[in-house]
């Protein structure tokens, strides 16, 4: 009996470490070379038009209109869609943001062929600059 009881807890704590790390999301390391990359296009008015029309067409639907992670397809995704408002996501480097959102991971879909123009990424990235609180 005691084997048992030693077995269905080791079962349960196995269980509860899978469950666990199979929702933890892993770090996303950018290569230090986008990290220290330093946006190439100015912030200007037609370019963050620019970049907010293209967001709309390719961004929106997981990450809304706001980029609070409530697009009308978010519920497909995994992992977190994170909060382009927010802080934490609003200290993150031009260059990161770039890396991210042009070459992508996991859910993340890479733009490299629907996006082919690297200006127009870096049009996004002022745009996402636009949408903190």
């Amino acid at each position: 009996m005691k084997t048992i009881k030693i077995l269905m807890t080791i079962g349960v704590v196995s269980f509860a470490l899978f469950s666990f790390t199979k929702f933890a999301q892993e770090e996303w390391v950018v290569p230090a070379k986008y990290k220290n990359m330093k946006n190439p296009t100015e912030a200007s008015a037609d370019n963050i038009a620019d970049g907010k029309v293209l967001y709309a067409k390719h961004c929106a639907s997981c990450h809304g209109k706001k980029g609070l992670g409530d697009g009308t397809k978010a519920n497909e995704v995994d992992g977190d869609l994170g909060d382009f408002s927010s802080k934490e996501f609003q200290t993150q480097t031009d260059g990161a943001l770039f890396y991210k959102s042009y070459f992508g991971r996991d859910d993340m879909p890479n733009f490299e062929k629907k996006i082919p123009d690297q200006d127009d990424m870096w049009y996004v990235v002022s745009y996402m600059r636009t949408l903190k609180n």
